[in-house]
């Protein structure tokens, strides 16, 4: 049976006229001005046209496909050829939306660790599918490929914390930097990926306190927490999650946008509203 095509919108929605087009500027003028910025995964074209024209500021074509759209018990399996396909349909739902939302995609396990030419190889990929910036998760050895993707003119979101793709190598879905050496080792990573030009950085089940020092010291690389606290720079969710739709656990931190609201798009808008006013996330769930 068809279904219909997504409908053009001249602006986002519930706004009156167009907005500006979320660029690495516009996400720093919004970190001057003390706004929020607000991140949600998406993995076809309907759910990120609605995420756009809900205001969503960066939709990320995530690896987490692999768990919620794959049925995996992990991120790891997840292929290149996976993450150009679903950028390619996230780009295509974008456009039709008229949305104004810089569009992020993860490099998946495997697709960087090789050097700077198989990162650079990937990330042509996914921005040739329509992608803004790049993700990858780790500190340390990432720097340098951060600063080798910058230089030649590929925006970067860096990840730390929990980082999915090495989930097997941290024994499991564990908070980490929970002690001084460990929220040291982030702190650390977290400066050498500012200072390699990384635009964006997510925080991932990272205790509150840290996450926040982390961000007050990066005033040029803006943190996107994840069962991080409020303290950061922005938030993002998995969109399984917070519409309630998820098979297994869902963590504690998330909330449950779709339950009383009046469908997907006005469940995007709330969730967007909550961050910017700052009444999402909850601390008290993230005591760790």
């Amino acid at each position: 049976m068809a279904s219909s095509a997504p409908q053009h919108s001249p602006a986002p929605y519930g706004g009156a006229s167009p907005v500006r087009k979320v660029t690495p500027r516009r996400l720093q003028e919004m970190r001057e001005a003390g706004e929020k910025i607000v991140m949600l995964t998406a993995y076809d074209a309907v759910f990120a046209g609605l995420a756009g024209q809900a205001g969503v500021d960066v939709v990320l074509v995530g690896d987490s496909l692999g768990m919620v759209c794959q049925g995996g018990d992990s991120t790891v399996p997840v292929t290149m050829d996976d993450m150009v396909y679903h950028t390619q349909g996230v780009a295509r739902g974008l456009a039709a939306a008229d949305a104004a939302s810089l569009l992020l995609s993860d490099l998946p396990f495997g697709s960087y660790h090789g050097g700077q030419d198989e990162a650079m190889r990937n990330a042509v990929r996914l921005m040739q599918a329509g992608a803004h910036m790049v993700k990858l998760e780790g500190g340390g050895w990432t720097a340098p490929l951060v600063r080798f993707l910058v230089e030649r003119g590929v925006p970067v979101c860096a990840h730390l914390g929990l980082t999915p793709q090495t989930v097997h190598a941290l024994s499991g879905y564990r908070v980490q930097g929970r002690d001084d050496a460990g929220a040291a080792l982030l702190e650390r990573h977290a400066r050498e990926l500012a200072d390699a030009g990384a635009t964006l950085l997510v925080l991932e089940m990272v205790p509150a306190a840290l996450s926040s020092r982390i961000t007050q010291a990066l005033p040029a690389c803006h943190t996107i927490g994840i069962g991080a606290g409020r303290g950061t720079a922005g938030q993002v969710l998995v969109m399984h999650d917070m519409l309630g739709a998820s098979l297994g656990k869902t963590p504690r931190f998330v909330k449950n946008f779709l339950a009383g609201s009046g469908g997907v798009r006005e469940a995007f808008a709330a969730y967007a509203q909550a961050v910017r006013q700052g009444s999402f996330p909850d601390d008290a769930l993230h005591a760790w």
